[in-house]
């Protein structure tokens, strides 16, 4: 399972060894954990990848970041990655990764709160209202009950 800590493992492991990659954060979430974005390139081409909006689907993150590193070995060893060149994208595209939009509810999904923390007590009354989904494996929104996905234009923020 991936949770925030491992998003900020896996950030630490590529800020050691791909020295050609940014790393940012573009925001912070409701728990104040911040929402990072891995910049791939240097080409006019801009293109956005995001995973982790909906809690319930914490493996787009994982699926995500696992990218990101067959990427960069393929660009460290001038190979390809699904058929592309990745010298070629480097130099002709800049890609937008943020792995993890919705930290604090993927770790409530993943039993990182206790039970008994504020955090998931919250939660939990807000889940009250939704009796047919399962709690906390069903959530999907943000600790506070909002689906992100809901407000997709949040890409602006690049």
């Amino acid at each position: 399972m991936v949770d925030y800590l491992y998003l900020k493992d896996s950030l630490h492991t590529f800020r050691l060894n791909y020295n050609f990659l940014k790393i940012f954060s573009i925001g912070k979430s409701v728990l104040n954990n911040e929402i990072y974005c891995i910049k791939f390139g240097i080409g006019k081409k801009e293109v956005l990848y995001t995973a982790g909006i909906h809690a319930n689907e914490w493996i787009t993150s994982l699926l995500l970041i696992k990218f990101t590193h067959n990427l960069c070995n393929a660009f460290v060893s001038n190979s390809q990655i699904y058929e592309y060149d990745a010298k070629y994208l480097y130099e002709n595209c800049s890609l937008y990764i943020v792995p993890m939009i919705n930290p604090d509810g993927i770790n409530l999904v993943n039993n990182f709160y206790s039970p008994a923390s504020e955090v998931y007590i919250s939660a939990h009354n807000i889940a009250k209202n939704y009796p047919d989904i399962p709690f906390p494996s069903g959530w999907k929104a943000n600790i506070n009950g909002v689906d992100l996905k809901n407000y997709q234009p949040f890409c602006k923020v690049l």
